[in-house]
């Protein structure tokens, strides 16, 4: 049991957070009443430099982008103008196209007055041009069919061609004097 009384008679060493005196730095020398050392300090410094630098770039790329957003804004606004301006005149040709093309159509209303005015139609020039087109066909075909009919049904010119005389509504003394002109022949 003496060798027991040895162990205790060391003194014990008291844990880390209750050591009282220098604290030491993770990686280096201590430190006295937590002040930093000058390297510390150089180097605190040198990153708040670093940092400070790294801000004004960060604000110069902001700044630089923000006058690139007003330029693409102003250079929309432009546009969105000048799309505003064309749909107008847009709309005013579109007007103007469709008068032009009620006006073409009255005029070839007119110019073909043979033709029905309700076959003559169209939206544009184009469709107005091929009603005309097909009525002019269609009167064309109806022309020569009816002359076709003409021609046959055509009598000659001069004397109509002997053929029997009719009796009805004769009296019976005209009757009996064509009856006798007819046995003589003359």
């Amino acid at each position: 049991m003496p060798e027991e009384k040895k162990e205790s008679q060391e003194p014990q060493k008291p844990p880390e957070n209750l050591r009282v005196g220098p604290k030491t730095n993770p990686g280096g020398a201590p430190e006295s009443n937590g002040a930093s050392s000058a390297e510390d300090l150089e180097a605190i410094k040198a990153e708040l430099e670093e940092e400070k630098k790294a801000k004004s770039a960060a604000e110069a790329a902001l700044a630089e982008k923000d006058k690139r957003i007003a330029e693409i804004q102003a250079s929309l606004n432009v546009v969105q103008q000048a799309s505003e301006a064309a749909a107008t005149e847009l709309s005013q040709v579109k007007d103007t196209h469709a008068k032009a093309v009620a006006k073409y159509l009255d005029v070839v209303r007119a110019a073909n007055s043979t033709i029905p005015k309700d076959v003559i139609i169209g939206g544009t020039i184009e469709e107005i041009d091929a009603s005309v087109a097909k009525a002019l066909s269609i009167a064309e075909s109806v022309k020569k069919a009816l002359e076709a009919k003409a021609k046959e049904a055509k009598v000659p010119a001069g004397a109509p061609t002997r053929g029997e005389i009719s009796l009805e509504g004769l009296s019976p003394r005209e009757k009996i004097a064509a009856g006798i002109t007819s046995l003589r022949g003359t």
